[in-house]
């Protein structure tokens, strides 16, 4: 499963240690006996991480903050949330060092105290460096919450643009989307997004400069099914030919004239046009035309030395006279077909 994603492009996996119905994948030192050793002997946890060590990427761990299974959930709060703090412990001081933290489960209890205080002072406690994140994208897409969080969610709906001048950090923000329509593995779900779908909410995602969580259920041995190993190695292509423009380069204020779609991102003296629905020369019969978007005009302050495409290195031509900047695009020919396209901009 590790390798599928870092071929795939991605930089961390979030991995449920807990979900709801309170079974834990990792070793709960004695706190409960619902959990893999005592089910498979296995800690499915060091396993995960020791992967993830290998192939150079940073393991997350998603935990619920609910949990059906214990009686003081529901008879003594108090006590289960310090049960549930012993369990994140375990986490934060058994593993080494983890990209973060990311809970969800406060919607069930809304009007309850659940000492975050106490639960996120306790993870900085052991991972000062790690990111926490409670999800608020069932119904509070996109809203800030308690200090300590460092992310917000827009869960499957499409990010927006945060306010940062509203918070006394940085605050970054996550988009969670699946393969299908369920989260986890559904034996039934044939429901499947195609690829295209997935590279446009990537896209979307890094102009907001969201990430973009992409959720898979693997089998019981661990392994994925064929359909979500092949997305992932056909997305991992897609990445690797836009990989400049999709790590750290950021937003920019530089609309593009009728093309909504359509944007800017900027690093250093460098810019990055994502185009949309370029469509596909050819004879109407072979060639299925999704629309023909072979122009793209903004205003741009600062003279333009060169456009090429970032996937092949093919010079793009333009003309920029003043602040305005029109640019010719052809398009693909028969063979070829990225559903987002970028162009490298040197200034």
């Amino acid at each position: 499963m590790v390798s599928v994603a870092y071929n795939a492009g991605c930089k961390y996996i979030t991995l449920t240690t807990r979900h709801h119905d309170g079974f834990s994948l990792y070793d709960t030192c004695g706190l409960s006996e619902f959990d893999a050793p005592h089910l498979c002997t296995r800690d499915l946890i060091r396993e995960f991480v020791d992967a993830c060590h290998k192939y150079g990427v940073i393991p997350f761990f998603y935990h619920t903050l609910l949990d059906w299974s214990v009686d003081s959930y529901q008879n003594n709060f108090k006590a289960y949330l310090k049960y549930l703090r012993d369990s994140v412990e375990i986490l934060c001081k058994n593993y080494g060092r983890i990209g973060g933290l990311w809970f969800e489960g406060m919607w069930n209890k809304p009007n309850d105290d659940w000492e975050e205080d106490a639960l996120y002072g306790l993870i900085r406690k052991y991972q000062p460096e790690a990111m926490i994140i409670n999800n608020t994208g069932l119904n509070a897409r996109g809203e800030t919450g308690h200090i300590e969080l460092d992310s917000v969610t827009f869960e499957r709906g499409k990010p927006s643009a945060i306010n940062q001048e509203d918070t006394r950090k940085y605050i970054a923000s996550e988009m969670c989307e699946v393969f299908a329509d369920h989260w986890g593995y559904a034996k039934k779900d044939f429901h499947y997004k195609s690829v295209p779908d997935i590279i446009e909410s990537l896209s979307v995602c890094r102009r907001y400069r969201s990430n973009l969580l992409l959720n898979v259920g693997p089998v019981a041995d661990g392994s994925l099914r064929t359909i979500d190993k092949g997305m992932l190695e056909i997305i991992g292509e897609w990445v690797k030919l836009n990989e400049k423009a999709l790590r750290t380069p950021v937003p920019t204020n530089i609309e593009i004239e009728d093309k909504p779609k359509d944007f800017i991102l900027k690093e250093g003296d460098t810019y990055y046009l994502f185009v949309h629905d370029l469509g596909m020369c050819g004879d109407e019969n072979v060639a299925i035309s999704r629309g023909m978007n072979l122009s793209e005009k903004f205003d741009f302050e600062g003279k333009i030395k060169s456009m090429c495409w970032l996937d092949n290195g093919e010079a793009v031509e333009f003309n920029q006279e003043d602040k305005k900047v029109s640019v010719k695009l052809k398009p693909f020919i028969y063979g070829e077909s990225y559903v987002v396209r970028i162009l490298e901009i040197k200034v």
